[in-house]
């Protein structure tokens, strides 16, 4: 793991650590009260290798070259357990996201396979994620499995740059990253990356830990590091308690009884 803190950031204080964030260590918890994110590696809690396996049949992205995609709605039930809640389309203002292929668009993708949410260690891992962040019952989760793949270079964030992800709480795990140099994550406190905080290049297994409304985040490109073989690198992103206005119009439209958050809630 490459992980370089390029400075101090702001300390927002401390918060109790509900019964079902056990999942994370307490310097997990600890540093993302103290700095507005962290990073963990949670290889030994899940089965790495069967997960890997899920990024074979994913779909091309129909909306951006070069990327493959699944994901779904979740939600915790009131007895805890993780449930899909359905359809709903990815939306995304061009606030938080200024890409022409992807700003102020409906987009719609297939959904996370019922093997893959069926599986314990997934269950666990979306249970200790709304645990980490005190998520309550109903409160929409988006999760995708997502990447690239290919030849030569590509830019794994299709013209995004610095950017925010209109939400509260945000993480990113890599699942494979096989034949690739580059994809350094960086983190800064503004837009324009006047003040970045850090950077880190996540491993498998990996997951960094963001307050997307305080955070702004980007990723290096992606090259080969064998030319005769080709790269792939893919990623789980987990996310939710949006700001987006434009996506939580959507939400409440798709599911009328979901919890939602307003941006200054």
């Amino acid at each position: 793991m490459k992980h370089d803190i390029l400075k101090p950031s702001h300390v927002t204080g401390t918060h109790p650590l509900p019964a079902q964030a056990d999942y994370w260590s307490r310097a997990v918890h600890e540093s993302l009260a103290q700095q507005d994110w962290s990073q963990a590696d949670i290889s030994g809690q899940i089965d790495l290798a069967a997960w890997q396996g899920f990024v074979d049949d994913l779909p091309r992205d129909p909306y951006v070259n070069q990327r493959w995609k699944r994901m779904s709605w979740l939600a915790l039930t009131a007895s805890g357990d993780v449930t899909s809640l359905g359809e709903c389309p990815m939306a995304q203002g061009g606030a938080f996201n200024d890409a022409e292929s992807m700003a102020d668009k409906l987009r719609y993708y297939a959904p996370l396979t019922d093997e893959f949410l069926s599986r314990p260690d997934v269950k666990a891992f979306v249970r200790g994620w709304a645990g980490l962040w005190n998520l309550g019952a109903g409160e929409p989760i988006l999760m995708q499995i997502t990447g690239v793949r290919g030849k030569g270079q590509v830019d794994p964030l299709q013209g995004q740059g610095i950017h925010a992800d209109g939400c509260k709480a945000l993480s990113i795990m890599v699942v494979n990253r096989e034949n690739v140099t580059g994809a350094e994550n960086h983190l800064y406190l503004d837009k324009a990356g006047q003040h970045p905080i850090a950077r880190t290049t996540l491993a498998p297994g990996e997951v960094l830990h963001l307050r997307d409304d305080r955070i702004y985040h980007s990723v290096d490109g992606i090259r080969q590091l064998d030319e005769t073989r080709p790269f792939e690198r893919f990623i789980i992103i987990i996310n939710s308690r949006f700001v987006d206005e434009f996506q939580n119009r959507i939400l409440r439209r798709h599911f009328p009884e979901a919890v939602l958050h307003s941006p200054r809630g």
